[in-house]
């Protein structure tokens, strides 16, 4: 308890005790930013992989631009961890933001196949710009809206994608086909622009070097991506996330034989499902910004993960029984909400679990677990899906995520507890 005239929390950082994280005026404009910078991301989502498909005239070439986006995130986890564990993270998170704007800018020079290694140049250096943003993002969230919040500024991150999709998804393809790469790459240089604009005015805080921070309870002395392997307190949510990235890279590459020859559907059928997916995180993520702080972190996630297991089953194997298009509209509208539990969850439950000084690293080795987990799904999807099926390929997509339940059930309430700071 406060003694007489000590300042209370709200006075002493300005963060109101409790409640939405968008109470926080700071996190608004972090809020903001990442609608901003994330509707430009999904422009480029869109487009870039069109362009790549109209230059190869191949998947395969499409295939090999999603995996370079997974090879910064693994090649420079250790090096990011120890970048955003020492500087910053303000400064970090507007020169990630500033490079990722001029390094579009090459694409207004491609105009035909030749032109296609500057395509790839581009996917590596926005992936690898991103690969340096998002840590930095997650290790400052608690320390601007306080460990009480977090719940909430992790849930309205995350619906930042969301919101990104519904507005950036289909004005990327309009502006492809009105005026081209060059026009996507100059509106996504745009908001860039904007959300480093944001996260410049964010208040200047001092940088936490790992080496010299305290760990918490049941978190080992030292720093680093392979520390945060190790410790139990993190490398089990890491490895939550490892499984259910696995299954995502699955799904990437089999979603669209799903929806034409399983359930005999076309291409404007498959951009419904994909489109519907944002419903239930949308309302997820709005509930969770407003009652996050209310909610133990821990149950969120074991109702995410349950719940998420649980939908990706009956969604594949209600194919035996109906391949109507309303239902698996349904289907995938209602799977995006248990997604933003687990997501939210584990990424608090990591921020919880690692010390000011060390969320560079933790959140290095999220990213670099994440990449490797989407490499081998899609790897293992485009190699298995004309010898195996798809529908086989599915049902081990679901029960990947089953695993990654199972794991959130029985091993991670005990490293969770075991992890989290006393006080």
């Amino acid at each position: 308890m406060s003694g007489a005239g000590a300042p209370t929390e709200e006075v002493a950082t300005g963060r109101p005790r409790g409640g939405s994280a968008l109470a926080v005026p700071a996190f608004r404009r972090l809020w903001v930013a990442g609608i901003v910078s994330d509707a430009g991301d999904w422009l480029m989502f869109i487009a870039l992989p069109l362009v790549v498909l109209q230059l190869t005239g191949s998947a395969f070439g499409t295939a090999i631009a999603f995996l370079l986006e997974l090879v910064p995130p693994v090649l420079l986890a250790p090096l990011v961890g120890r970048l955003v564990d020492r500087l910053p993270a303000r400064g970090v998170m507007v020169g990630a933001l500033l490079a990722q704007a001029g390094s579009l800018l090459p694409l207004l020079a491609v105009h035909d196949r030749s032109d296609l290694p500057v395509v790839f140049g581009v996917i590596v250096a926005q992936a690898t710009f991103a690969t340096v943003f998002e840590p930095a993002k997650n290790a400052v969230l608690p320390t601007l809206v306080g460990p009480e919040r977090v719940v909430s500024a992790n849930a309205l991150v995350g619906l930042n994608n969301d919101l990104g999709r519904v507005v950036g998804g289909p004005l990327g393809g309009v502006l492809l086909a009105v005026s081209g790469l060059g026009g996507v790459a100059l509106v996504d240089v745009a908001t860039y622009l904007v959300a480093a604009g944001l996260v410049a005015t964010l208040p200047r805080q001092r940088a936490v070097r790992g080496p010299g921070s305290s760990p918490g309870p049941g978190v080992r002395r030292g720093g680093g991506v392979v520390r945060a392997f190790r410790d139990p307190g993190t490398g089990v949510p890491i490895a939550v996330v490892v499984l259910a990235a696995v299954a995502q890279g699955l799904f990437l590459v089999l979603f669209v034989f799903f929806v034409t020859d399983v359930l005999g559907g076309d291409e404007a059928d498959v951009g419904l499902l994909r489109g519907v997916q944002a419903v239930g995180a949308i309302a997820a993520g709005a509930v969770l910004g407003v009652l996050g702080a209310r909610l133990d972190v821990l149950r969120l996630t074991l109702a995410g993960a349950l719940g998420f297991a649980v939908i990706t089953a009956i969604a594949w194997n209600a194919s035996f029984l109906t391949q109507a298009m309303t239902v698996y509209a349904v289907l995938f509208g209602v799977i995006g909400a248990p997604a933003v539990l687990m997501g939210a969850g584990l990424t608090s439950l990591l921020q919880q679990a690692a010390p000011d000084g060390r969320r560079g690293s933790v959140f290095a080795a999220l990213g670099l677990g994440q990449a490797l987990g989407q490499a081998v799904g899609i790897l293992a999807g485009g190699a298995l899906q004309e010898v195996v099926g798809t529908l086989p390929l599915m049902e081990v997509q679901a029960g990947l995520y089953a695993a990654a339940a199972l794991v959130t059930l029985l091993v991670l309430p005990r490293t969770a507890r075991a992890s989290r700071p006393a006080g």
